[in-house]
């Protein structure tokens, strides 16, 4: 491996794989293209096809969940948006102008994931569309696009954790991060005469950990016992998951002047929430069964 990278260089030492020359963007006829929008457009339109094809596996009409995606791809930039900012506001305070910027980044996920219900609910409640069963069908589209949309982190080389020398360690030129995205204990291990860090991808690590949780609700979907069951076992699983990732990560969005990383109360008490009302409806389902 290379002692002094080049800034578009990515490695992963301990997996032996060395990536030259990975561009941020492209330029297309004089204007720059960035592949973390991209990439994230790329989910969005996959997503939306998971959810009609699964709208379709189960005798519902596909074109409500293209109808719903003119809406929720509006919603859920600006939810996102305004999650990032609103936890993130000392950046902002100053300039107000800089909240409309996003090439400049700023997007956070819990943001999309919050304003997805809030949108379906109200598109349910107006186009009389049973919200449960467009949760259960949207929620296969919504970590699809998460698992893809990860990736552009990747290529932005952002959402990274802290040190580490495991098998998935990452090494990133210093000048192809964000200064205040270093932590003391990166710095700390920045070897003399290099130019790189070696850091945690905890993006690929929530991008695998989602299609461990995708292939599991695709496995599970026809045996479920109610409806919403699945958009429960999403919300606890991706919340176990991003609890423990984020708690690596030195990026975190964090509730005022505290240590508390926002995003992994959020995931600690949606998955709290999650296994309480499985517990509670799959109870009260056994009870009814006693009962007749």
């Amino acid at each position: 491996m290379k002692e002094i990278m080049d800034v578009t260089d990515i490695a992963f030492p301990h997996l032996h794989l060395y990536l030259e020359h990975v561009p941020k963007t492209v330029t297309v006829f004089g204007f720059p293209i960035a592949f973390y929008g991209m990439i994230i457009g790329l989910g969005v339109i996959a997503g939306v096809l998971m959810a009609a094809r699964e709208a379709k596996v189960t005798g519902q009409n596909p074109d409500i969940y293209w109808d719903f995606s003119l809406y929720a791809v509006f919603f859920c930039i600006l939810g996102s948006r305004i999650y990032y900012v609103v936890f993130s506001w000392d950046m902002y305070k100053d300039n107000l102008w800089e909240i409309f910027n996003l090439r400049h980044g700023g997007l956070a996920i819990y943001g999309t994931v919050i304003a997805a219900f809030l949108t379906g609910a109200i598109y349910c409640h107006v186009k009389k569309v049973q919200f449960l069963q467009m949760c259960d069908t949207g929620i296969m589209g919504l970590i699809l696009g998460q698992i893809i949309g990860r990736w552009g982190n990747f290529m932005n080389r952002e959402a990274f954790g802290q040190y580490t020398d495991s098998l998935f360690a990452m090494r990133l030129p210093i000048d192809a991060v964000r200064p205040w995205e270093i932590s003391a204990d990166i710095s700390a291990h920045i070897v003399e005469g290099t130019n790189y860090i070696q850091v945690h991808p905890t993006f690929l690590y929530e991008s695998l950990w989602n299609l461990l949780i995708l292939c599991l609700l695709l496995a599970y979907r026809k045996r479920k016992k109610f409806q919403g069951e699945t958009t429960l076992l999403y919300l606890g699983g991706y919340g176990l998951g991003r609890c423990v990732i984020e708690g690596l990560r030195t990026d975190q969005l964090r509730i005022g002047h505290t240590d508390i990383a926002v995003s992994q109360v959020l995931a600690g008490v949606l998955f709290l929430f999650a296994v309480i009302v499985e517990i509670m409806v799959r109870r009260n389902l056994r009870k009814k069964q006693e009962s007749t």
